[in-house]
Parts: structure tokens; C-alpha cells; sequence
């Protein structure tokens, strides 16, 4: 499958993490979350995003994965589904998917205000939580990601190959921080969800679209 002419980004969090987003006009890398104690509930496994603090780019090896905020190419990732399931025993949050919120965002935008702001930026082929994974900072070689296996519904199961679930967990990475101006869309499971979020006070020009977007979700 061909690289999409326009490609997006995706980046999950919890609800509650949203008011200090705002707040700060930025999303924060976990080392920089960590630095600050910002607010709000942490999803994502305790042993894994460990390693992420110590594991280096090889496109920039003094950056570490957890020094970047992260992205996936697509909504409905494998992390939602672990959090849709609950049951993982690492996963420090067990509240299910449905105060979860998707922020979705334009690749060459992000790619361009990064190098705007000389701001390394890297993606990966695979999970970048994983023990070994391939990194690339360059964007001729966004075809080295397996798209079909993005954009796949069925990543799991009998008669589906190993390699479709970790192409998957391709991952967009942004040194330190990444603006709220770029989040062009937010999607949210539920009418509950789109009221509260909505109802946020923000006091910002930049207001992104908000949608209930079931399909985004387990």
C-alpha cells in the first residue's frame, strides 16, 4: 500500500489530562510529565514506558523514546484495544476506553513545525515501547512503514500474520513537546464524552473539531 497523500497522527490520552493540555498549549513528552508532575491519569504500562525512558533513537541516538511525545498513524490502536480489555497485568489504568480521547493531526504539519522549530523527530516501523524496534528520520522513507497493516481492522487471530499487529504499532515521535494549535480534530467515544469535553473552558483561538467517533474505538 502506497504512503496516503495526506497522512495523519494520533494521540490517545485520558480525559482529565486535557485541562492541563490546554492550560500548558502543549502536549508533554513523558520525561517532561514526569519533570513537571502535570495532572491527570496515566495510561500506557509502568514497565514499558520505563524502557521508552532509556531507549535511544537510532536516527538520533542521544534522544530517548520517552523524551518524545508519540503518535500513531492511526485511530483503533492496539494500545485502545488493551485498554478497551482492562485485564493486562501491566497496565497501571483500568478504567476501559470510554474516557479516552483521540487527538488527530496532520503528518507534514507536524513534520514541518518540528524542523521549524529544530525539534528532532523520528518514526518508527513497530512499536516503539518494544524491545527492538527500526526508527527512520527522513520523510523518503515513509514508505518503509507497512500501511496496510495501519490501516487494518484485524491485526490478530487465525490466519492473520505476526507482522500486520507489529507494523501496526508504528509510531510518529516529537522531541520534548508538541503544540495544541496542530491538533486539528478530537474524537471521543460518547455524548457524555463530547458534552465534557465541550464544556471545557479554554480561552484559546484554537478550538479543534470535536466528533463522536464510534469507529475510532473497540
Amino acid at each position: 500500500m502506497p504512503v496516503p497523500a495526506k497522512p495523519k497522527i494520533y494521540h490517545i490520552l485520558h480525559v482529565d489530562r486535557l485541562a492541563s493540555v490546554l492550560t500548558d498549549s502543549r502536549l508533554w513528552s513523558d520525561a517532561m510529565v514526569q519533570q513537571h508532575g502535570s495532572p491527570g491519569t496515566t495510561i500506557g504500562m509502568g514497565s514499558i514506558k520505563a524502557r521508552r525512558l532509556q531507549s535511544a533513537l537510532t536516527s538520533h541516538p542521544t534522544l530517548k523514546v520517552g523524551q518524545c511525545v508519540p503518535f500513531y498513524f492511526c485511530p483503533r490502536s492496539v494500545m485502545l484495544y488493551l485498554i478497551s480489555q482492562a485485564n493486562h497485568p501491566e497496565l497501571m489504568y483500568r478504567g476501559g476506553q470510554g474516557p479516552i480521547v483521540h487527538l488527530e493531526c496532520d503528518l507534514h504539519a507536524s513534520i514541518a513545525w518540528a524542523d521549524g522549530q529544530k525539534r528532532r523527530w523520528a518514526f518508527t516501523l513497530s512499536n516503539a515501547g518494544s524491545c527492538y524496534f527500526e526508527d527512520r528520520a527522513s520523510i523518503a522513507r515513509l514508505g518503509e512503514i507497512k500501511w496496510d497493516a495501519v490501516g487494518a481492522n484485524r491485526w490478530s487471530g487465525n490466519g492473520v500474520d505476526g507482522s500486520i499487529k507489529e507494523g501496526k504499532q508504528a509510531e510518529f515521535l516529537v522531541e520534548e513537546s508538541f503544540p495544541w494549535t496542530l491538533v486539528e480534530r478530537i474524537g471521543v467515544q460518547s455524548q457524555a464524552m463530547y458534552q465534557r469535553i465541550a464544556g471545557l473552558p479554554s480561552g484559546k483561538a484554537h478550538r479543534p473539531r470535536l466528533e463522536i467517533l464510534g469507529e475510532w474505538y473497540y
